[in-house]
Formats: structure tokens, C-alpha cells, sequence
């Protein structure tokens, strides 16, 4: 009888314990599963364990399993994953498995550290830091990592879990990481706690159903709130948007002496336009709605209607006025006149207030050159 190990099917009482410790150098393959499954069920089976018994089994379990195959380790992990009172010794093993392992573990285990969590991150691959950013609570020390290191899927995971808490910077990179790729688009304008003047970053380049989405947080925005998001924004503003056209200074003196004299209006912009005058167009452009330079040409440059009808809007122009701008924008070859039906109904449901809180956002670059 010396080379069986005879397993008690029914619930083990706690004078078992030594004797399974005692067989856990037991070299049958066969054997040792067993013994890992009943060790397991002993743990289950009793409600509360003293911090000596816990550590105890988990450096049981973890020499049992380190031995038996990734089919027996997943299935082990999956068991102990959401058991608060699991060994931690254990789980930190499983975490820095196989991901068929760790996968569960890292997803659901409360007994992980953010140094558990932290060593899985810096050294392994994207499947485990999507499981972790997949976790009810991700702190900012461990969402720093995963940013940094993870790829668009693992970000896109990270964007989207609201339990995860994002550092300014971390969430100032993913911002520059999701302008640049049109599949973190809608995680990233989607997530409920982007700092406001980060989400008006994305106006720019997200798709209509986004864009509209944003402007609908900015009217919501309490007032406290987006005064204290200006500030944060003023702090990262840059101010290298390229060289100023050859004739900015030239025009910008016209453009200041008409100002000066009450005579800049909305219809002085489309002489302009109709003269084929970009730039002074733009200055114009950008004086009337209190925006930068930059800033304005960059809509124009897009031919982006949408910005545009929000800059006009913001500046209380008529509707008719924002048609002929549109049209001039647009140029012959993008059928402007048969669009224009299509503009005129989005600028007549886009409301004021939207606009020039939208437009606050986008002046914080005027204040910062300024400054």
C-alpha cells in the first residue's frame, strides 16, 4: 500500500490537514492532482483560516501546482479568483503565469497588490495587461504602466473601464495616442472622467456622432467645473502651430485698423472670401470669434463645417452668413450648394450656450501664445 494515497471523497475535518501537507511529496502525477483537488476542497471547506493556515496552504498548493500542467494551474486559478481569503502567495503566482493562468486572477482577485499588479505589468505581455485593466478598480500607479506599455486594444480596454483611475499625464498621452487613431476614438470621448479640456481636444478629429456627444457634455458642464478644466488645459496648451502665411502682418494691421474703426462685421468676412483673401479671411476669422490664428485656419485648411458652425454660432451669426462661409470653405468641387440644406439644419439645432463653451476650450491656446 505504500505507493497509493487513499482520498477521502467527503468533507476532510481540520486533523486531516497535516496529513495532506505530508503527502504533498507524494512524485505520482496521478496522485499529486488528486492530492492538489483535495487540498483545495479542505480550504474551501472551512469558513475561516488563521493567517499561518492560509499561508500554509498557499505554499502547499503553490509547490503542487507549479508541477502539474497549464489545464490543472487554470483550472486551480479559476477557483481560487474571486475567494477573498485565497492565499496570496498563490495568487501572485498564478498572476504571473501562463495567461490562461493568470488571466482570471489578474481580471478578478482582490487579494492582488498594486506591487503584484505593477511587477505583472512591467514584465508581461498584452494579455495580461488587459486583464488587469479590465479590473473592478485600477489605481493611477498601475494605469501609468499600462499605458505606457500597452498596445491600442489594451488601451482601448483601459479607456473604457470607468473603476480605472487615470494621472493627468496618463490621461494627457492617451489623448495624443487616440488623436492619431481613430479606433480609441470613441473610447476616449466616451470615458466619463477625461478631464474636460482633454475630451474638446478630440472635437477635431472624431467622427459626428462624437463631436456631437462632446458638445452636448460642455452644456451640461457645471460652471466651477469648466473654469477649473480651462486651467488645467492653459497648462499644456502648445504654442508651435507652425509658421504664420507671409502676409499675416500686412493683414493683421488692416484687419486691427477696421476693428478699431466698428467696421468688423460678418460681411466683411465674405468680401474677403469672395476676393479669394484667406488670410485676411482667417484673421478676421479668428478676431471676431476670439479664437487664435491657428486655430481658425486649421478649421478652414479642414474644411471643417462642423467647427466652423461652431465658431459662428459662438458669435451670434446668422445663419445665412454661416451658408456663405460654408459655401466659400467648401470650394466648387465639393458640391456646396447641395450640402448647404444638409449645414443649415445642423446649425439651426446647435445651440449658443454649447457653442461658446466649446469655444472657451479652444480659446485656451489664444491665452496661452498671449500669456
Amino acid at each position: 500500500m505504500n505507493d497509493q494515497v487513499v482520498i477521502e471523497p467527503a468533507v476532510i475535518p481540520g486533523s486531516r490537514l497535516p496529513q495532506l501537507i505530508a503527502l504533498a511529496g507524494e512524485e505520482s502525477s496521478e496522485k499529486r492532482r488528486l492530492l492538489l483537488r483535495e487540498l483545495t476542497d479542505h480550504f474551501f471547506g472551512v469558513s475561516d483560516h488563521n493567517a499561518n493556515e492560509t499561508d500554509l496552504y498557499g505554499s502547499v498548493l503553490a509547490k503542487l501546482s507549479d508541477e502539474m500542467e497549464l489545464a490543472v494551474r487554470a483550472e486551480l486559478a479559476a477557483r481560487f479568483a474571486e475567494a477573498p481569503n485565497a492565499p496570496h502567495s498563490l495568487i501572485r503566482r498564478f498572476a504571473d503565469d501562463e495567461l490562461e493562468v493568470a488571466e482570471q486572477v489578474l481580471r478578478a482577485s482582490s487579494v492582488l497588490t498594486d506591487e503584484d499588479l505593477i511587477h505583472v505589468v512591467r514584465r508581461r505581455g498584452q494579455g495580461h495587461l488587459r486583464a488587469v485593466s479590465e479590473r473592478a478598480t485600477v489605481s493611477e500607479a498601475v494605469s501609468d504602466i499600462i499605458v505606457e506599455r500597452g498596445d491600442d486594444d489594451t488601451l482601448d480596454a483601459l479607456l473604457r473601464n470607468d473603476g480605472a483611475r487615470l494621472s493627468r499625464a496618463a490621461s494627457e498621452t492617451a489623448v495624443e495616442r487616440a488623436k492619431a487613431n481613430p479606433a480609441l476614438h470613441a473610447a476616449t470621448v466616451e470615458r466619463q472622467s477625461l478631464p474636460a479640456d482633454l475630451l474638446n481636444e478630440m472635437y477635431f478629429v472624431v467622427e459626428a456622432r462624437l463631436r456631437h456627444q462632446i458638445l452636448e457634455q460642455n452644456a451640461r458642464m457645471d460652471p466651477d467645473l469648466l473654469e477649473a478644466a480651462l486651467a488645467a488645459g492653459r497648462t499644456r496648451v502648445a504654442t508651435d502651430d507652425g509658421a504664420l502665411p507671409a502676409d499675416y502682418a500686412e493683414n493683421l494691421a488692416y484687419v486691427d485698423e477696421l476693428k478699431a474703426a466698428g467696421q468688423l462685421t460678418p460681411q466683411v468676412l465674405i468680401r474677403f472670401l469672395r476676393s479669394n483673401g484667406r488670410t485676411p479671411f482667417l484673421i478676421a476669422l479668428s478676431k471676431l470669434a476670439d479664437i487664435d490664428f491657428h486655430t481658425a485656419r486649421g478649421i478652414v485648411e479642414r474644411k471643417d463645417l462642423d467647427a466652423l458652425s461652431v465658431v459662428c454660432k459662438a458669435a451670434d451669426m446668422d445663419r445665412a452668413i454661416y451658408l456663405t462661409y460654408a459655401v466659400a470653405v467648401l470650394g466648387s468641387e465639393d458640391n456646396p450648394m447641395g450640402k448647404a440644406a444638409a449645414y443649415g439644419r445642423m446649425y439651426g439645432e446647435l445651440t449658443r450656450d454649447a457653442a461658446l463653451r466649446t469655444l472657451r476650450f479652444w480659446r485656451m491656446r489664444r491665452t496661452a501664445q498671449a500669456a
